[in-house]
């Protein structure tokens, strides 16, 4: 496994243990200033739009696994391909599970960091 392919590796286990901690700013650290998500039935939105979602949801529990399918690193490019698993629970409310798979672009940065620059979020609702 090559250092960019093991830093990628790091960078998905940090954002979902970011995400489950609820550490919002350590979530952001982790995407380009110009990221775009892309996720069934919204129209793409960016780090601004990130961050008031995850505003909203503070207090949620959050719980999942991410299993990469296919990672490839071309140049300060690199894409993954995965199978995302979470479950959200609001606070005094209903566990809401959602599965699905993932397609990530990642860009390397001047300072040498890898982040997401895009994602296309394909995950559904599990009963």
């Amino acid at each position: 496994m090559s250092d960019d392919e093991r830093a990628i590796r790091d960078l998905i286990a940090t954002w979902m243990s970011a995400s489950q901690a609820g550490d919002t700013d350590k979530v952001l650290s982790l995407m380009t200033d110009d990221v775009v998500f892309m996720v069934p039935g919204q129209e793409p939105f960016g780090k601004a739009a990130f961050a008031a979602a995850s505003q909203d949801m503070q207090g949620a529990r959050i719980a999942g696994t991410s299993d990469i399918r296919e990672l490839q690193v071309l140049g300060d490019w690199a894409y993954l391909r995965g199978h995302l698993r979470i479950s959200v629970t609001p606070p005094g409310g209903t566990t809401v599970q959602r599965a699905g798979y993932t397609l990530t672009i990642l860009r390397k940065e001047a300072d040498g960091k890898w982040r997401l620059a895009r994602d296309a979020n394909l995950l559904t609702p599990q009963t």
